[in-house]
């Protein structure tokens, strides 16, 4: 996950900011921590996480609170970004990418502390992004970035996905520490 906040760190600051605070949206936000990341290192910026789970939102309000960036930052349930209007500069998501196959054989602290449905991501693995990528991409401002984690050896159909909803894919995917590619950006050309 920090591998999906450097790339959105990167790709904020390749791009020109523009003339009022950044807004962030973090799709899937869970207990917050990429949202909260991102606004801990822009201290100008302004934050919105949904998530489905409403536990998981008080989760992320209180790191917020604990955090001391509860003023930039709201969370709102909905299903991926459903509820979300305007338009946002960056938008970043961790979403569920494991193949439902793949789930039973997970570590036992990933497959028995987090909920199923943050895990699973359908049979191939892409259920979760085929939804939230063309909701990104309408939301995005010109000039802005959707970064999301991927799966291992997922990260080339998503950029296939970026494509078809209008994305440009200018960088290659990041990669983690063990070399595996998790993070891939797509960007709003301005029109």
């Amino acid at each position: 996950t920090e591998t999906v906040v450097e790339l959105a760190l990167e790709m904020l600051r390749a791009a020109p900011h523009p003339d009022r605070p950044l807004r962030i949206a973090d799709i899937g936000t869970g207990s917050g921590a990429i949202l909260l990341a991102l606004l801990s290192e822009l201290p100008g910026a302004y934050g919105l996480g949904t998530d489905i789970s409403v536990a998981a939102l008080r989760t992320a309000s209180t790191n917020a609170i604990c955090l001391r960036l509860a003023r930039r930052a709201v969370f709102a349930a909905c299903d991926y970004a459903a509820a979300l209007s305007g338009s946002f500069d960056l938008i970043v998501s961790n979403p569920p990418y494991v193949r439902s196959a793949e789930i039973a054989g997970l570590a036992t602290e990933v497959r028995d502390y987090d909920p199923h449905r943050a895990l699973d991501g359908g049979t191939d693995g892409l259920d979760a992004y085929r939804a939230l990528i063309p909701q990104a991409a309408r939301l995005l401002a010109p000039g802005g970035a959707l970064v999301v984690e991927a799966g291992h050896g997922q990260s080339g159909d998503i950029q296939g996905l970026m494509t078809a909803a209008g994305l440009t894919c200018e960088r290659s995917p990041k990669a983690d520490l063990a070399g595996i590619r998790r993070a891939v950006a797509g960007r709003k050309m301005p029109s």
